[in-house]
């Protein structure tokens, strides 16, 4: 009676915007140096440098022409206002809620749980009271709104749900994790703080979990581990991307120079604290000798880096840019096949944010290469700076659910990424 409660994934939904909202480089570009020859944007004589900046980051972003940005940075001038904001949140929310309900065809007076996450659209009353209102949720339901924890926030989001389904029993959690773009545009001069407008676009998931045993039968995969590693107490962690003003007194997020390291860091604590959940004896074994050899031998010996090929047959790493994707590749051994899923999705959708990582299991359910026993590790990164994962086993051979957000685009992917 003691033993945890087994988490079902019954269903999930990616969020697919509307086609009018579509946006290709050429066009990112023009709009921007009309705003700024209205005088919106930029210091006199800086156009043409940091217009430069601009384009040399969307050509080498690893995005490509069929991104979504919403509706008020479509129109001239620009429209960052709060309705506008909540507009595109709702949207995205609703849009995807709606889908996982309709897909599942479980009542929304059956969910117990909700937990919603946005990083920096936070209005009052708060998302998730949108969701409770929308939906008519009953009066007990347990409602959290997570602000404010960057882009790994959605398996954060996973594992609140995850301890509250094993106190709340015979229940259904649903998880939304989106972020706003409207509201967070830069439209100041400082280079760090242009980054985050080339990279973030429009996008949504929800997620219906259960804890009810008889789901087993109908749900796509189990939760078998979540682990999160918050390493804010270093001052650099702390302090790698801020929201703050700029010399101009404009809102943006500011990445530091120290990010690359921060974000390594935080990662290898997490690969160092999961490995041992989910790696086969042998390599467990090659990881404890170099380690002895290491301390004890040669201190110049490298460290081992296990072999995580042997651990998950699929991986889902957050689409936050393409460094980031090329690091992990890199560092972790893997295959292109292995990063498909994540490099699409950059191409395809952009960085969604803490979503990124569920149009990326949408994207191989949609091609057809989720068996049943397949494992699957989930791995965002975010401000604070932490690093979190999720790990997933498939216990069924899955297809991809209706509305799947590659449905209408899947015959043009992989498609080939020229930087």
């Amino acid at each position: 009676m003691n033993r945890p409660k087994p988490v079902y994934l019954i269903d999930f939904s990616c969020y697919l915007p509307p086609s009018h909202l579509k946006v290709s480089v050429k066009k990112i570009m023009s709009h921007v140096r009309v705003i700024r020859e209205q005088g919106m944007w930029a210091k006199t004589g800086e156009h043409d440098y940091l217009m430069d900046f601009v384009e040399k980051i969307l050509e080498r972003s690893g995005l490509g022409q069929e991104t979504y940005v919403p509706e008020g940075l479509h129109c001239l001038p620009v429209e960052q206002t709060m309705v506008g904001s909540r507009k595109e949140t709702t949207d995205v929310i609703l849009g995807a809620v709606d889908n996982v309900l309709r897909n599942t065809g479980v009542s929304p007076s059956d969910i117990g749980i909700l937990v919603v996450n946005s990083s920096t659209f936070n209005p009052t009353p708060s998302l998730a009271t949108i969701i409770v209102n929308k939906y008519k949720l009953r009066d007990n339901i347990k409602s959290l709104n997570l602000g404010g924890m960057g882009c790994s926030a959605g398996v954060i989001a996973i594992d609140v749900a995850k301890s509250l389904l094993q106190v709340h029993r015979n229940t259904y959690a649903l998880v939304v994790s989106t972020e706003n773009i409207t509201q967070n545009l830069y439209v100041g001069n400082n280079k760090s703080m242009l980054v985050t407008n080339c990279l973030f676009r429009v996008g949504g998931a929800a997620v219906l979990l259960s804890n009810i045993s008889k789901d087993r039968k109908r749900a796509k995969y189990k939760l078998v581990h979540t682990v999160r590693v918050h390493t804010g107490s270093d001052d650099r962690s702390y302090g790698c991307a801020t929201q703050e003003d700029d010399e101009d007194g404009l809102v943006g997020v500011s990445l530091s120079k120290d990010l690359p390291m921060v974000a390594a860091r935080t990662l290898k604590i997490n690969i160092a604290t999961l490995g041992p959940l989910v790696l086969p004896i042998s390599e467990k074994l090659r990881f404890f000798v170099t380690f002895v050899k290491k301390k004890f031998i040669n201190p110049k010996i490298k460290h081992y880096m296990p072999d995580f090929k042997l651990a998950f047959e699929h991986f889902c790493i957050h689409a936050g840019g393409r460094a980031l994707i090329d690091e992990l590749e890199k560092n972790l051994h893997l295959s292109p096949l292995h990063v498909e899923a994540s490099r699409m999705t950059l191409h395809r959708f952009g960085n969604t944010s803490s979503s990124s990582i569920w149009y990326e299991l949408a994207y191989t359910e949609a091609k057809g290469r989720m068996k049943k026993g397949d494992r699957i590790w989930q791995i965002a990164l975010g401000s604070g700076f932490k690093c979190n994962s999720s790990v997933w086993v498939a216990l069924r051979n899955v297809k991809p659910s209706a509305n799947n957000p590659w449905e209408d685009c899947l015959h043009k992917y992989p498609v080939e990424i020229d930087i």
